[in-house]
């Protein structure tokens, strides 16, 4: 418990003992009403407080109103125990109230842990903290064991093992040495490192993810925007409707020429609106989502708002980019077939054709080549988009890509047995041969599947530029149902628009590495970023950001949501169900102020201690 807490408990304890000390006392009239005074302003100033601000802002309609008025009236009506239990029980569930949010934060906060409060510059020999905000890209930031790293860099000098779990929900540790990015908000473990920034301060990793944290409650469902509604309406209609309880039957009564028991009618009517307190409902359902984004955060899964959680909630098709996504994005030459020039000759020129381009393709190409890449041994190169390049290698005309390139450039590409991704060269116009590359598939990819099959989602579907052969095989091998191949990288939004046509109930999720999906993230039901540490594509275009490369976070994000929204509806259809029923039994005398304290309080507490399961996530 916080301070605020603890004290708000002491003087629940004081009130208590008060009131019951209080209840079996002799005092009667003023003396007795002035004893009772005590606890209730022990207990429920603020509450009065409240009340009083609201009317003088004109802002009159709410729970503070509800428990003020009633509380009152009742102790005017002589029922000391019964107004001081309402104020003391409302203050319990609001304690309640404020232990689960606080909890929900807990999981929130620890994530914000990841900002760092200074950065390191090495002047004169000697190490000088300075704000993160002074330093500027290019500098040299100096990292020491136990640190956080501050900015996004490149290490220059040094290697050590980073702590991650803040940014992706992991305990493992990751190796780092010079030449290796590091990202704000890792923890360095054990060794010194000096990293060369490559960004400022307000754009790193660590700003970015926690402006989204910060923003994710502006973003409500349609639930929590119902109940506002809902609340606005019902609040004072319940007033109105207390009002005409305590004065119209009396009325009608005087007409009738009976006695009008004004005392049994307006306590029937402060029965009646402290039933009607909507708590368990304001309270109960922005608390659940509140719960639902702070479990997922602690997974490393990092929801944008609530209205996201709730659309991931009724997934039922889930379509994944292949490359850097279900597979690991490395790829190997693994075979070369027709070439009409030596091995090494044909790999250098393919490798120099693409030594521009930052393609995982390229980079295989690069390090397969045994000699060193003089990059200015290539010059025209130009990029097809979803084909390849065409380049001048030492003055010849080389062309390396798919078999679309092959028949942009004149040349007439050969088939391959094997199963991979073919890259096509062509020199001087001739078809020279093909290099075979294979992808390696991510080590949880296929049980991702099976996980979200398990979950409820009947469609998952693969889109990928690869040709058809090595596509199907990568599909099978994970027990996708559906994929579609060889397409370019607008193909992709026009087959999730068609997708989004086909589909006939649910939302469609797009799930991408957070490069060059953007498009695509924005087009779909729900878009999930995933490995998205440090790619600012990513965190803008994405609704849900993975922070680690791990597929069965998918799963276990859907899960999230929709035990989150299980619990909603559990509330909203139990809150309602019960006020229902005892707004009846009060209107109509049966039920007094001790089962209108449960139908408030009672269903507020059940209501919170539930929407607080939503913190727990089970394991896979």
């Amino acid at each position: 418990m916080n301070k605020k807490q603890k004290k708000m408990l002491a003087r629940i304890l004081l009130a208590a003992v008060c009131m019951v000390v209080f209840s079996l006392t002799p005092a009667k009239g003023w003396l007795r009403f002035a004893l009772f005074m005590i606890p209730y302003l022990i207990i429920g100033y603020d509450i009065l407080k409240k009340a009083g601000k609201g009317i003088l802002n004109r802002q009159v309609f709410d729970e503070n109103f509800l428990m003020a008025v009633a509380t009152v009236g009742a102790i005017l009506l002589g029922e000391y125990t019964e107004g001081v239990a309402v104020m003391l029980f409302y203050q319990i569930g609001e304690l309640f109230q404020s232990y689960a949010v606080g909890k929900s934060r807990k999981n929130i906060s620890e994530l914000m842990d990841i900002r760092p409060d200074y950065a390191n510059i090495e002047q004169d020999g000697q190490l000088q903290r300075v704000d993160p905000d002074e330093v500027a890209v290019g500098d040299i930031i100096v990292v020491q064991p136990g640190e956080k790293v501050p900015i996004d860099g490149v290490i220059t000098e040094g290697s050590t093992m980073l702590n991650t779990s803040a940014l992706t929900g992991e305990s493992v540790p990751r190796e780092a040495s010079a030449g290796d990015s590091v990202i704000s908000g890792c923890i360095n473990m054990n060794g010194l490192i000096r990293v060369r920034t490559t960004r400022e301060f307000g754009e790193s990793t660590a700003s970015k993810i926690l402006d989204l944290v910060e923003n994710s409650s502006s973003k409500k469902s349609r639930s929590e925007n119902f109940i506002t509604k809902f609340a606005r309406i019902y609040t004072p209609a319940v007033c109105f409707g207390a009002l005409a309880l305590a004065v119209l039957p009396p009325l009608v009564r005087l007409l009738m020429q009976a006695p009008p028991q004004w005392s049994d009618w307006i306590m029937r009517a402060l029965t009646f609106l402290v039933i009607s307190c909507p708590c368990a409902l304001v309270i109960s359902i922005p608390l659940s989502f509140f719960a639902g984004i702070g479990g997922a955060s602690n997974a490393g899964i990092l929801v944008k708002g609530s209205n996201y959680l709730e659309t991931l909630a009724k997934t039922d098709c889930v379509v994944f980019d292949k490359t850097g996504t279900m597979t690991m994005g490395v790829f190997e030459v693994t075979g070369m077939h027709h070439n009409t020039m030596e091995r090494e000759k044909l790999l250098e020129l393919a490798a120099l054709a693409e030594c521009h381009s930052s393609h995982p393709i390229s980079k295989s190409l690069q390090k397969a080549c045994a000699g060193p890449i003089d990059q200015a041994r290539t010059t025209d190169v130009q990029e097809f988009s979803g084909r390849g390049v065409t380049a001048k290698v030492d003055g010849r005309e080389v062309a390396v890509g798919n078999a679309a390139l092959m028949e942009q450039v004149g040349a007439l590409p050969l088939d391959c047995h094997s199963v991979g991704t073919l890259v096509h060269i062509a020199v001087d116009g001739q078809y020279a041969g093909h290099i075979v590359i294979s992808d390696v598939i991510k080590p949880h990819a296929k049980e991702a599947i099976q996980a979200l099959k398990r979950a409820g989602v009947s469609r998952t579907v693969m889109l990928t530029g690869d040709m058809k052969k090595v596509a199907d095989q990568v599909a099978e091998e994970l027990g996708i149902t559906e994929v579609r191949s060889e397409l370019l990288p607008a193909d992709k939004v026009s087959q999730v628009e068609r997708l989004l046509e086909e589909k006939k109930r649910g939302a469609l999720a797009f799930v991408g590495d957070g490069i060059n999906d953007a498009p695509v993230l924005s087009r779909a039901d729900i878009g999930i970023a995933m490995g998205a540490l440090g790619s600012d594509a990513a965190i803008e275009a994405a609704d849900i950001v993975l922070m680690d490369d791990d597929p069965l976070k998918i799963a276990k994000a859907i899960r999230i949501a929709r035990k989150c929204i299980r619990i909603v509806y559990e509330n909203i259809y139990f809150a309602i169900g019960i006020k229902i029923a005892c707004l009846i039994l009060g209107a109509l005398g049966i039920a007094n102020m001790w089962i209108a304290i449960f139908a408030d309080v009672g269903v507020m507490v059940i209501a919170v201690l539930n929407a607080i399961r939503a913190l727990w996530v089970k394991k896979l």
